[in-house]
């Protein structure tokens, strides 16, 4: 599986089209190394399009390091809410603490560092490392492993550990032919390990997509092996995806005195400190009315159908059961509180719930 050296050409070429193409993300307009760690991390597992309001929101509101770190951690669920995968949220918080706790409120520069800050991976801190600081660090995701796999036609599993240390050591030989091209007169300031790598991820992002890749745009098409022999479509030859799950969810919403009931989610737990709506999975051969009327000691018939949604988490395919009913007592939850639509609209909710209130409480007081 021996590999041509890099020829500086190539590198110098991608450059040259991440200047002319590169997309105008605000994150991009920045150096400061907090607002870039923001976004690397809210761009994990979620869209670009999707990220851009949030982030905008959230460096509204937390403008730096350290006032992140003093925010009350609810505030900080409810800006975060929708993007999903929430442990990133806290993580993010708890990585503010400990950089004005122990890097003086300064992101720290180097690698190392940044991997010692809570969920900062290889990937994260390669991204800071070398975006912010411009220290030739690799970085490898789902858009380099494409790019890397099809320009050296890289069989087997990307992660699978020889591979994927194999596409790691190529990342970090480009980064550092980035960093050693001399600059011109023309980039006399050039922060070429930056811009290569976001290059990189650029290219696998617009151009080398997954399907219908675009290589008649590629600036590496001359380089690429894969395109050379026809068979970009082979590459990267990831693992079958785990067979979906089908699961099926019980929701009540109950009413008492102008009041909903909903319910906090306990520490140590998915989606940790979030509100939901009283929400159970039918077991043995309950159905969804009965499970809810057992666990919530509720009278036949109070609860009505009012619908269902459908919505996806990993490999989970979830139909969540709606049920309305007015209750003429207070029921005792555990974590539980009654609130009115107005104070419901204020608490950080679980995206399927978050989703739920918009179809049920649209234009409710």
């Amino acid at each position: 599986m021996a590999t041509a050296p890099v020829r500086p050409a190539s590198v110098r070429a991608l450059l040259n089209w991440f200047a002319r193409a590169a997309r105008d993300l605000p994150w991009r307009r920045t150096n400061d190394p907090y607002a870039i760690w923001v976004s690397e991390i809210m761009l994990q597992q979620t869209q670009v399009a999707t990220v851009v309001p949030y982030w905008e929101r959230w460096l509204k509101e937390f403008p730096t390091v350290h006032s992140l770190a003093a925010a009350p951690e609810e505030r900080v669920l409810k800006l975060w809410e929708g993007l999903g995968y929430y442990s990133r949220a806290r993580n993010l918080q708890r990585g503010a603490r400990v950089v004005v706790g122990e890097f003086a409120g300064s992101v720290p520069t180097e690698r190392a560092a940044l991997l010692t800050l809570p969920g900062v991976g290889p990937y994260t801190a390669g991204a800071i490392a070398s975006i912010a600081f411009n220290q030739p660090a690799p970085i490898v995701d789902g858009n380099v492993v494409r790019v890397l796999t099809r320009v050296r036609a890289w069989g087997g599993d990307p992660k699978a550990k020889e591979l994927n240390q194999r596409i790691w050591a190529e990342a970090e030989t480009l980064v550092n032919a980035a960093a050693a091209l001399p600059r011109t007169a023309k980039t006399p300031g050039a922060r070429n390990c930056s811009a290569f790598n976001q290059a990189l991820m650029e290219l696998g992002a617009t151009v080398c997509t997954p399907s219908n890749p675009r290589c008649g745009d590629c600036p590496w098409r001359g380089d690429c092996m894969a395109f050379a022999g026809n068979r970009v479509a082979e590459f990267p030859q990831l693992a079958q995806k785990a067979t979906p799950v089908r699961r099926t969810v019980a929701t009540a919403l109950l009413r008492h005195r102008g009041r909903w009931l909903v319910q906090q989610r306990p520490a140590g737990g998915v989606n940790a400190g979030f509100w939901e709506f009283p929400n159970l999975e039918p077991g043995g051969n309950d159905t969804p009315l009965a499970a809810l009327e057992r666990e919530l000691r509720l009278p036949a018939g109070l609860l009505q159908p009012v619908g269902q949604l459908r919505h996806a988490i990993t490999r989970y395919r979830i139909t969540q059961h709606l049920f309305r009913g007015e209750c003429t007592r207070s029921i005792p939850l555990t974590g539980g509180r009654w609130v009115t639509v107005p104070e419901l609209e204020k608490l950080a909710l679980t995206g399927p719930h978050r989703r739920l209130v918009k179809q049920q409480f649209r234009g409710q007081p």
